[in-house]
């Protein structure tokens, strides 16, 4: 057996656990989406300090994130999720007990650190499970137990503060949550344990950027996913400060902020009837980012929750397609060895706009309020979509 083509028992056995895992990972991620900027505004924290705190988590992994892809290979994914686990329980309970914003920067920084080891190590092990339209089915559960994850954690973490006055409760629930992840990422077996053999050829920044400059479905995949990531991480980081701004209440909050996770959770198991439905991949890319963009747009042009909510379920159903399809697409076209590495300069992109997209966001927040902030966000993504349209059409033009 290699680590590329499991037996159908072991490679079912861990697709279940790494969706385990994961879904307690984006509870996390989605409990801290609410908690963090309450707790963060609790302090009395101006836009700028709000985008620092939500920048953090992504300052790490925009730098390491390629050299973790080749830690990966030389220590299996049961071993890097297990400590990314580990790391991710240590940061929130840090941020629970470590008073005021040294207590919200370092355990953020500690959380997106561990978040990357978990989500890189989990993307790997699913991409060597199957190819084609199973590939496809693989990522679109694996990536629908994701979008649960982030549907429960808004609501646990909104219902948490609202009950309690405060966010201890919900750190501390998180951080029990994130023992989940340890246990299931315990239990991984077979190939998901294996360490894949490879040489320097095809891990650091130059192999990255040789990839990167001469595999065209490698371009397409870290395009989409940036451009996605943009649009989620101001969704994601500045919806509960808006609709605070709007005096909504905590519980509230959590539903609305769970509502794009809902929506892609809802469409990803029907992505490849979709794909088939629209007539392919690149429709199903440029879509994803125009109902992103709009989606955005259409946000900041309202302050009545239920429209705020319709036009979150638009960026949900972009993003549900567009980034399963992203992993799937860069799974496909590159080999078994050089896999790590390349989802680890996906996910280093990710974190680029993640770090940048919260601070660019402050700034035009100061500059012209939500009003501007959201659709100057959504016509940048819908600039890309696009370009990408105009790219895919020349990359599939014959010579």
């Amino acid at each position: 057996m290699t680590h590329d083509s499991p037996t159908p028992p072991d490679a079912a056995a861990n697709f279940r656990r790494v969706c385990v895992a994961l879904t307690a990972v984006f509870v996390v991620y989605s409990m801290l989406q609410v908690t963090v900027p309450v707790r963060a505004l609790d302090l009395g924290a101006s836009p700028l300090w709000l985008g620092l705190v939500f920048s953090a988590p992504f300052l790490l992994p925009l730098l390491i994130a390629i050299p973790m892809g080749g830690l990966i290979n030389r220590w299996g994914g049961r071993r890097m999720m297990v400590s990314g686990g580990i790391l991710l329980l240590a940061g929130l309970l840090v941020m629970r007990w470590l008073p005021g914003y040294p207590g919200l920067l370092i355990g953020q920084m500690a959380f997106g650190l561990a978040q990357m080891n978990l989500v890189l190590a989990a993307q790997s092990v699913v991409s060597g499970l199957a190819r084609g339209e199973t590939l496809e089915r693989y990522f679109g559960w694996y990536t629908t137990w994701l979008s649960g994850g982030q549907v429960v954690g808004p609501l646990m973490a909104g219902g948490l503060i609202h009950w309690t006055g405060g966010t201890d409760w919900p750190l501390l629930a998180a951080a029990l949550v994130a023992l989940v992840t340890v246990i299931a990422s315990a239990g991984l077996t077979g190939s998901a344990a294996e360490r894949v053999p490879g040489d320097r050829a095809n891990t650091g920044f130059r192999a990255q950027g040789r990839l990167l400059m001469g595999n065209g479905a490698v371009q397409v995949s870290v395009g989409v996913t940036a451009a996605a990531m943009f649009a989620m991480s101001v969704h994601g980081s500045y919806l509960p400060v808006y609709l605070e701004h709007l005096d909504i209440g905590a519980s509230v909050i959590g539903v609305l902020v769970s509502l794009r996770a809902m929506s892609a959770m809802v469409i990803r198991p029907f992505m490849t009837q979709i794909i088939r439905w629209l007539g392919g991949r690149s429709v199903t890319l440029v879509l994803a980012l125009g109902l992103l963009g709009g989606g955005l747009v259409l946000l900041g042009m309202t302050g009545q929750a239920v429209m705020i909510g319709l036009f979150s379920v638009l960026v949900g159903i972009g993003s549900g397609l567009s980034q399963p399809l992203s992993m799937v697409i860069m799974a496909e076209n590159v080999s078994p060895a050089q896999r790590p590495g390349a989802l680890a300069m996906r996910l280093m992109a990710n974190r680029a706009v993640n770090f940048l997209a919260p601070l660019a966001f402050g700034a035009l927040l100061g500059a012209g309020g939500f009003g501007l902030a959201f659709p100057v966000t959504g016509i940048v993504v819908a600039v890309a979509g696009a370009l990408l349209w105009a790219y895919l059409r020349r990359l599939n033009r014959p010579s």
